[in-house]
């Protein structure tokens, strides 16, 4: 422990963001720089406490007092060492992730927790500004050839630990970059994508192969692939989106988050002037409260929409644990992000009925009533019905698991009452040597799981083709997220 009574000492505290006139004329990172001084006594609130429920909030098992001791002594080569032992990408999970490690701290449980989350973030920004994060390259190669199907954070994850293992790794990624929902589901405000070209350095020269463009069931077959590798890991998410079939949704202006983000995001890496989807002086509606919605609103804003309107159909969760939610669960209580500080308007307990046309086939409005929860199932409450205004709606629904094509049929693999991709404990599928990881075989979860359910399908692949493994243990796959 840094500081024994660093937790009486010192209130929690983080980075401020940025003033919202200045981060909306542009797609930086929304946070200012944080002091490292600032930083070190954070990181001495922890505790160390004898069982550090953190380790175990954290699917990855992240050693968080050790690194947090770390960074109050100054021994910061020392806190990235502990850091990546366990987290392959803590510059993505640092900030994205929405921190289970936090409601399980133990000082939680009567005062702030600790800002374990960033605390991560610094450290590896840190070790990168240093030059600390050096590629890692196997001293002995087995031989064994492995595919990797998906550039997501759960593929990399994947590739990264495989290679280090002495495995040729070839990642196959459909887009025209490499980097999956990191790099083109995730707006540059939450994380800017130098975060993931810089690992990707790292990784090549490791000796992972990357190939873009590649489209498993068109221009990649898989029964080649099938053929010409010992194994395949499959880790191309749950990208499948929930729709929302109302009267009026073939109606123009009506997108999914998943149509809408990307494209800025194209904006910015330069790939066209404009996005085709510009809300510019418009009314917008998002439909689902979720992280997604949040990214649409944060991007919406942005582009200089007229209003914002993010609509949820589940109650305003509320401002502290319910009793039903006790510690160390994860702790849905309200929140605000940096996006719903920008502005916006957020209304919850209301139902979409149906989209309205304003006559040359464009949704005008969106007529909502509020609901209630009566044994388990939304009823209407009468009398409740009125009209949105709305010249784009954005549909931020989540995902119903991994796409279902030809080729999945065709390498024979089976699925889960779920519709995910079945394992074993191994992570391995019916098939022999082919392999799921992340999303595709847990369903839609979080970049934490991802990596971790990653790591652990590499080390399953590994004993598959070595008879052993000295890759961390897989975590058990049926296991479920705490949300």
């Amino acid at each position: 422990m840094g500081e024994p009574t660093g937790f009486l000492n010192w209130e929690r505290e983080l980075p401020q963001y940025r003033p919202v006139p200045v981060r909306l004329r542009d797609w930086k990172e929304v946070y200012e720089d944080f002091p490292e001084e600032k930083l070190k006594t954070q990181a001495g609130r922890c505790m160390d406490c004898g069982i550090p429920f953190c380790n175990n909030g954290c699917p990855l098992g992240n050693l968080i007092p050790d690194w947090n001791d770390f960074v109050y002594r100054d021994h910061w080569r020392d806190a990235i060492d502990r850091l990546h032992a366990t987290n392959n990408f803590p510059e993505f999970t640092g900030r994205l992730c929405p921190a289970p490690c936090e409601s399980a701290c133990v000082l939680g449980i009567n005062q702030p927790p600790v800002a374990i989350k960033q605390v991560e973030v610094e450290i590896i920004d840190k070790a990168f500004a240093e030059e600390w994060v050096v590629p890692q390259i196997p001293s002995v190669r087995t031989g064994k050839r492995v595919v990797v199907v998906g550039s997501g954070p759960s593929g990399l994850a994947t590739a990264q630990q495989l290679t280090r293992a002495g495995h040729d790794v070839l990642v196959l990624e459909r887009a025209d970059r490499i980097g999956g929902l990191l790099r083109y589901g995730i707006p540059e405000f939450k994380m800017e994508k130098r975060h993931i070209d810089r690992r990707l350095e790292q990784m090549v020269a490791e000796g992972t192969e990357f190939r873009t463009n590649a489209v498993v069931g068109e221009n990649v077959d898989i029964t080649v692939l099938h053929a010409s590798y010992d194994a395949i890991v499959l880790a191309c998410g749950a990208t499948q989106w929930r729709d929302l079939p109302v009267p009026g949704r073939e109606l123009a202006n009506i997108h999914q988050a998943m149509e809408y983000l990307p494209l800025s995001n194209r904006v910015q890496l330069g790939d066209i002037e404009r996005s085709p989807i510009d809300v510019h002086g418009k009314h917008v509606v998002i439909i689902g409260g979720g992280d997604t919605g949040a990214d649409c609103l944060g991007t919406a804003h942005r582009q200089g929409a007229a209003s914002v309107t993010q609509l949820e159909i589940m109650p305003r969760p509320p401002d502290e644990r319910a009793s039903s939610n006790p510690w160390p669960q994860f702790a849905f209580v309200y929140k605000v992000t940096s996006a719903h500080a920008e502005g916006g308007e957020r209304i919850y307990s209301v139902n979409t009925e149906r989209f309205i046309d304003d006559g040359d086939g464009n949704v005008k409005a969106l007529s909502i009533h509020e609901v209630t929860m009566v044994e388990g199932r939304f009823e209407k409450i009468e009398g409740t019905d009125r009209e949105l205004q709305a010249d784009y709606v954005f549909l931020a629904l989540g995902f119903t698991g991994p796409e279902k094509g030809s080729w999945l049929e065709e390498l024979g693999v089976e699925f889960d009452q779920r519709g995910n991709v079945a394992r074993d404990q191994n992570y391995m599928t019916n098939v022999p040597g082919v392999f799921v990881a992340g999303d595709m075989g847990r369903g839609q979860s979080l970049i934490v799981w991802a990596i971790a359910e990653g790591r652990s399908a590499a080390a399953g692949t590994d004993r598959y083709l070595m008879g052993e493994t000295k890759l961390p243990e897989p975590i058990e796959p049926t296991a479920r997220p705490l949300m």
